[in-house]
């Protein structure tokens, strides 16, 4: 388990390195293409946001959501990622839409620093962000 502090700039920096940002986004495209159709489905990016349990519980408590409501929102936030409204999501529109939520978590980070506590073999992009600039001063250092 290791811990990491990051803030809006680190996240950032993350997004404006455009070999590395792409490279991530299209590991993580890759992986929720569970038939490697190079589109993603409603039910393939339905089930990515179900297995993150976002809504089903809060602070680590369970709580229940009326499915219709989950239904409600699955679907507008496909919508969302699907800006040519063809029923799936490609690359370019993945990517586009994930920079827009990096960038908004950037702008909500701020200048006010995070803690977080992460596994080692967690890979979530804010922890991608924080190896990005541990990778860099690193190299300054040398």
């Amino acid at each position: 388990m290791g811990v990491v502090v990051i803030d809006g700039s680190t996240v950032r920096s993350f997004v404006e390195d455009e070999e590395q940002f792409k490279k991530t986004i299209d590991e993580r495209f890759a992986a929720l293409d569970l038939n490697n159709d190079s589109v993603l489905s409603r039910s393939e990016l339905r089930k990515t946001f179900e297995s993150m349990r976002l809504l089903e519980s809060h602070f680590g408590v369970d709580v229940v959501t009326p499915q219709e409501e989950l239904t409600s929102l699955y679907d507008s936030i496909f919508e969302k990622f699907d800006t040519d409204q063809s029923g799936s999501v490609d690359r370019e529109e993945f990517r586009s839409e994930m920079k827009k939520i990096v960038l908004a978590i950037a702008d909500g980070l701020g200048s006010c620093p995070i803690t977080m506590a992460l596994d080692d073999d967690d890979d979530n992009l804010l922890k991608k962000a924080a190896d990005l600039e541990a990778s860099k001063l690193e190299k300054k250092a040398s």
